[in-house]
């Protein structure tokens, strides 16, 4: 059995999710970043933290791509153009929305007082409307980022999408908040979300 330590308001909501997606049986460790319980299976103190075997992983998007991989789900699979595709939403994602988001966050309340820049805010909010209009290009047809499946990307930009909302980021683009909401209505989106 997985363990999860973290918090379903961060980025361990994503690994939460991915759980539930697979169905698969986990013990959730409620815990703040830089907790002792944290600190002692990730010396980062960052959440989320997978414990796997007495093996402990972090990064969401590292534990939500082992998992994809290792049960063989909600991914395509490794070596192949789809998959490299996957992997380019991927990134693209973390780069140009979920980036943005993290900075935002730590000049609002992360950062000792001192070194925060609120006036950062309104550029990036700017930058992440111009990403938004880049990244729906990229789009194809499909219900979800990759096509027809339901992948790694859906989990990382749908929680980036939510994030945006809770950071007060305006979504332009109406089928970025069609997308969203379509997400959304997962039952294992639900399930997460309610712990």
């Amino acid at each position: 059995m997985y363990t999860v330590i973290g918090g379903n308001r961060n980025r361990t909501f994503r690994v939460l999710w991915m759980l539930e997606e697979l169905g698969i049986k986990y013990k959730f460790l409620p815990s703040l970043p830089h907790s002792k319980q944290v600190i002692s299976k990730n010396v980062s103190g960052k959440v989320p933290v997978l414990i796997d075997e007495k093996t402990a992983i972090s990064d969401s998007t590292a534990i939500i791509t082992y998992l994809a991989d290792k049960h063989g789900s909600h991914t395509h699979p490794s070596g192949t153009l789809k998959r490299a595709y996957q992997d380019s939403l991927t990134q693209t994602v973390l780069d140009e929305f979920e980036s943005i988001l993290s900075t935002a966050t730590k000049h609002t309340f992360i950062l000792p007082e001192e070194k925060r820049f609120p006036e950062i805010k309104s550029t990036l909010k700017w930058e992440f409307q111009k990403n938004e209009k880049t990244f729906m290009l990229r789009l194809g047809s499909g219900p979800f980022l990759t096509g027809k499946k339901f992948t790694v990307p859906d989990i990382i930009f749908t929680h980036c999408l939510d994030w945006a909302v809770s950071a007060k980021f305006e979504i332009k683009e109406q089928r970025l908040k069609d997308y969203a909401e379509q997400a959304r209505q997962r039952p294992a989106y639900k399930v997460a979300r309610a712990l």
